[in-house]
C-alpha cells in the first residue's frame, strides 16, 4: 500500500470516510471529527475520491530547475568509468564534490570496486579423499571468564590475557577435518600440526597428495621446516592468491562453522573447558552432523566401510 509514513489515513479509511458521507449522509464536520482529521482534509479526500484518487500523490517535485543537468551527469558517469576520482571529476567539471558524490552514489559507482564487474563464484570439488588438504589458522583470544560474545557487555572485557591459534586442516573431497590447538602459528607449530594431520588421515586410510595454505611466513618458504616435511612425503603445496582468501573456501567455511558451533556456541569459563568441548564436537562433525555439500549426510560417509570403521 502506497501511503505516507506519517499519513493519518489509508486509502481504506479514507474510503471508509467518502463511504459515511456520500452514503450515509454523515456531515463532513462529523466525519472529519471521527476520523481525526480537518473538515479541509475530508474535503480533499472526497475531491480525490471523484479523480479516482485516493492514495497519496508523489512528494516529488513537476520541475527542478536546480537539477545537474543530463549532459553533465553523463560526463561524470563516462569520467568515473575511466577510474577518475571524485575530486578529480569534481576539480575537472568545475563542480562541488558533494553534488559529484551525490550523482556517483545515485548511479551506483560511489567507490571505485563498484566499477569491476562481480568476480564469479567457481566451485570446485576433488573426486577423491586425499587429493586436497586445505590449511588454515584462527586466532582466538583466552578465556579468563564468560566473555562479550555471550554476554553482550564489552566494557568488561579480560585485557592482556593472551592468544591461542587453533590449525585446521580440511580434506577437499570428504571435508573430513582434523583440528588442534597451539600456543603459536610459527613454522615448528604448524609443521608439527601438518605431521600430526597427515598420520590422523593415514588412519583413515586416506593418502595426502597435495596441500593448499595461504602465503604466511610459516609455510612460504620451500626450504623452511612445513616445505621440506611436505617435498619429503611427496606432497605438493599449492598456495592461496594474494587478496583471494576465497581460493582456500573451504577452510574458510569451516572455520565459520567451528566458531558458531564449538568456539561461541556455550559459555566457556575458561580455555581449558573449550579445549575439553573441540574433541566431541569433532567427533560429530566428522561422523554425525549433516553436510550441506555432502547431500545432508556426514564428512566420514564419502570414505569406504573400512575406513568408516577406523575412524
Amino acid at each position: 500500500m502506497n501511503s505516507h509514513s506519517l499519513a493519518r489515513t489509508s486509502p481504506f479509511s479514507r474510503e471508509l470516510l467518502v463511504r459515511r458521507v456520500r452514503g450515509e449522509n454523515w456531515t463532513v464536520a462529523a466525519a472529519a471529527e471521527a476520523f481525526g482529521v480537518s473538515r479541509r482534509t475530508a474535503y480533499k479526500w472526497l475531491a480525490r475520491f471523484d479523480e479516482g484518487a485516493l492514495r497519496d500523490r508523489s512528494s516529488k517535485p513537476k520541475t527542478s530547475p536546480q537539477q545537474t543537468p543530463a549532459a553533465l551527469v553523463e560526463w561524470i558517469v563516462r569520467l568515473r568509468r575511466q577510474r577518475w576520482t571524485g575530486a578529480q571529476i569534481a576539480a575537472r567539471l568545475k563542480l562541488p564534490r558533494s553534488t559529484v558524490h551525490r550523482i556517483l552514489r545515485r548511479a551506483g559507482l560511489s567507490r571505485l570496486k563498484l566499477l569491476e564487474p562481480p568476480q564469479p563464484v567457481i566451485r570446485y570439488e576433488r573426486k577423491h579423499p586425499g587429493e586436497l588438504v586445505h590449511i588454515d589458522v584462527k586466532k582466538l583470544g583466552r578465556i579468563g571468564r564468560v566473555g562479550h560474545r555471550i554476554h553482550g557487555d564489552r566494557t568488561t572485557r579480560v585485557r592482556g590475557i593472551g592468544w591461542e591459534f587453533v590449525h585446521v586442516a580440511v580434506d577437499d573431497a570428504s571435508r573430513l577435518a582434523y583440528v588442534e590447538v597451539l600456543p603459536d602459528e610459527k613454522g615448528p607449530s604448524c609443521t608439527a600440526f601438518l605431521r600430526r594431520a597427515l598420520a590422523w588421515y593415514r588412519q583413515l586410510g586416506i593418502r595426502v597428495r597435495r596441500v593448499m595454505t595461504d602465503n604466511g611466513s610459516a609455510y612460504r618458504w620451500p626450504s623452511g621446516l612445513f616445505g621440506r616435511l611436505l617435498s619429503n612425503s611427496r606432497i605438493k603445496h599449492l598456495k592461496t592468491k594474494a587478496y583471494r582468501p576465497q581460493t582456500n573456501g573451504k577452510a574458510e567455511r569451516f572455520i565459520q562453522t567451528m566458531l558458531r558451533e564449538w568456539a561461541y556456541a556455550v559459555p566457556y569459563s575458561s580455555s581449558r573447558q573449550r579445549h575439553r568441548a573441540l574433541s566431541r564436537w569433532l567427533v560429530h562433525y566428522n561422523r554425525e552432523r549433516p553436510h550441506g555439500s555432502l547431500g545432508g549426510r556426514p564428512p566420514i560417509s564419502r570414505l569406504n566401510r573400512k575406513s568408516e570403521q577406523r575412524a
